[in-house]
């Protein structure tokens, strides 16, 4: 279906948030971009690079940061980042968004459509449901995409391209707004999945907030060991920077990912320390049979994936 928005209001405008702006913006898919951020240096950024046409600055309620707004259009509040908006795309950190959903509840106009790109659904998707006024919809959206690199520099129209997205809409999700989000996101290049909200949480507490989890404690592991004067992360092998890539992604984000989804993710903890502890008793007894049977088994599911 064909889509266009007359006015876009993206909050948090980084990696994603530019991204999807980039491709607004290149499919003429939006009449005006508004940005609105934490960081008023990021913003003028992204308005020179021309991914907004406008911006403000959040309040310092919602996150530290300037208490007035700046921009474009020279002053007002928060709210009138998205007031008129057809569409909101929620793009800051998963930990802010119910309180941004109330503090710009009363300023959507009627049939407004709120979005996001976080990779936490489950009770989350229910909370800002039940937050919006009457009339305005939310689909609940996280492209699985992604760079080493962060920040609004790095936004790119071709990001989306060939990735997946998964929408994970609710028995309160209007069809015809399904539809305009998919086709937003397929309007981008991605492959578009409908999942369950809960279903999305424990699948990717497996495949992706697990993988950070041990991420962070693999670096913290081998630094906290004692190797005397030597600096074994500077001696670090391929493998070892290929596994902790990762532990480079932003800790608050991290952070706040992982404690929103912290029962799936406990249970996913739960299952990998089974798996090492066995790993581990084929090492102690010097089993090589198991160990390889372990290993042979991995690498024919990861080819088969």
């Amino acid at each position: 279906m064909g889509i266009f928005f007359n006015r876009v209001t993206i909050i948090g405008v980084g990696l994603i948030g530019g991204s999807l702006a980039s491709v607004l913006r290149g499919k003429s898919l939006a009449g005006e971009i508004c940005g609105i951020g934490r960081s008023e240096e990021n913003l003028q950024k992204a308005k020179r690079l021309g991914l907004i046409d406008y911006y403000f600055c959040e309040p310092s309620e919602i996150f530290p940061g300037p208490p007035l707004v700046k921009g474009g259009l020279g002053g007002g509040i928060y709210s009138d980042g998205v007031r008129d908006s057809d569409l909101v795309i929620l793009s800051s950190p998963v930990g802010t968004f119910l309180k941004i959903v109330k503090e710009i509840g009363t300023s959507l106009k009627k049939k407004a459509i709120v979005t996001d790109v976080g990779s936490v659904k489950g009770d989350l998707v229910r909370e800002i449901e039940e937050a919006l006024p009457e009339g305005v919809s939310f689909v609940g959206g996280h492209p699985i995409a992604g760079k080493e690199t962060s920040g609004v520099e790095a936004a790119s129209g071709e990001l989306f391209k060939g990735s997946k997205c998964i929408l994970t809409p609710t028995d309160r999700t209007a069809k015809d707004t399904l539809e305009i989000v998919k086709s937003m996101w397929e309007e981008a290049g991605s492959d578009v999945i409908l999942m369950d909200p809960s279903l999305h949480d424990r699948v990717f507490a497996t495949v992706s907030h697990l993988p950070h989890v041990i991420a962070y404690a693999l670096v913290n592991t081998v630094a906290r060991m004692d190797f005397g004067e030597t600096d074994p992360l500077s001696l670090s092998v391929r493998s070892f920077r290929d596994l902790t890539r990762i532990a480079s992604s932003p800790p608050e984000m991290w952070r706040d990912i992982c404690l929103y989804n912290r029962v799936n993710l406990l249970n996913s903890i739960n299952s990998f320390e089974e798996v090492l502890k066995t790993l581990k008793g084929y090492l102690e007894k010097g089993e090589e049979k198991g160990l390889l049977r372990e290993f042979e088994e991995a690498r024919r599911l990861k080819e088969n994936s």
